[in-house]
C-alpha cells in the first residue's frame, strides 16, 4: 500500500497544479521512486490510494498497473485509508509506504520482511536523526534491545512498515491515523521495530527536492 492522497500543503506552489507524489525528484516522479521500492521487494498486488487533484495522478497509477484505492468523499487518513483498500489488497500482512522519500541503502521493504515474525501487530522502519536528511524536527520512537518500541527518542518512522491488517479491528471510525494504531500495539507490546543502515531524506517540504537530489547524486 503506498499512500499517495494527501494534500502535500506543505510543498505549497509545487502542489498547486498537482498532487505530491507527482512531485519530480532526479527527474522522476516520487510516486516512482516508491513504486520501484515495492516491486524490487516482490510486492503484489500494490495499491495506492488517491483523493488531492486525483486526476493528474490515476492515469499515471493505472498505466503501471498500480490498483487504485480512491477515498472519493473526504480523505481517510492512513489508518482509514489502508482499511478501505483491504479488499483490494487480499488477505495477510501488508507492506505500507509513504510516497514523499527517497532512500539509499538496502531496499526497506525486504528488510523488513526479513525481520518479520509472527505474534507482532506492526514492524516499523526507522533511521536516526543523524541520517534523516530534511527532517524537521525530532525523533518519533526509541528502540530497546529486542527491537520494542516506545514513543520519544531520536530514531524517526520512515513511512516503511509491515501491519497486521487485523490491527485495524478496533477502530471503528472511517478516518483515523495508523499512530493511533502504534500506540495501542506498544500497549501490548506488540509494536516492533528496525533501523535501516543508510540514509533516508524526507520530501514533505519544497527544499526536500534539492536534499533528496543531492542523496541520490552520491550513490
Amino acid at each position: 500500500m503506498i499512500f499517495a492522497a494527501g494534500r502535500g500543503t506543505r510543498m505549497g506552489a509545487l502542489t498547486r497544479d498537482r498532487p505530491k507524489p507527482m512531485v519530480e525528484v532526479a527527474g522522476r516522479p516520487l510516486f516512482d521512486h516508491a513504486l520501484d521500492l515495492g516491486r524490487a521487494a516482490g510486492a503484489a498486488p500494490i495499491v495506492a490510494n488517491i483523493h488531492h487533484l486525483r486526476d493528474r495522478i490515476e492515469p499515471h497509477l493505472i498505466a503501471r498497473s498500480v490498483v487504485v484505492s480512491a477515498e472519493t468523499d473526504a480523505l481517510l487518513d492512513t489508518g482509514g485509508g489502508l482499511r478501505h483498500a483491504l479488499p483490494m489488497l487480499g488477505g495477510g500482512p501488508v507492506y505500507t509506504l509513504n510516497s514523499d522519500a527517497v532512500w539509499t541503502g538496502p531496499n526497506p521493504l525486504c528488510a523488513l520482511d526479513g525481520a518479520w515474525t509472527g505474534g507482532i501487530g506492526a514492524l516499523l522502519m526507522l533511521v536516526p536523526l543523524s541520517r534523516a536528511l530534511g527532517r524537521a524536527g525530532g525523533g518519533d520512537f526509541a528502540i530497546d534491545a529486542m527491537g520494542r518500541l516506545s514513543r520519544g527518542g531520536d530514531l524517526v518512522y520512515t513511512g516503511a512498515q509491515i501491519i497486521d491488517p487485523d490491527t485495524l479491528a478496533p477502530h471503528p471510525a472511517p478516518v483515523f491515523s495508523l499512530s493511533e494504531v502504534w500506540t495501542r500495539l506498544a500497549a501490548a507490546d506488540q509494536l516492533r521495530g528496525i533501523v535501516h543502515p543508510g540514509h533516508w531524506a524526507d520530501v514533505g517540504r519544497p527544499e526536500g527536492v534539492a536534499i533528496a537530489e543531492d542523496l541520490l547524486s552520491r550513490v
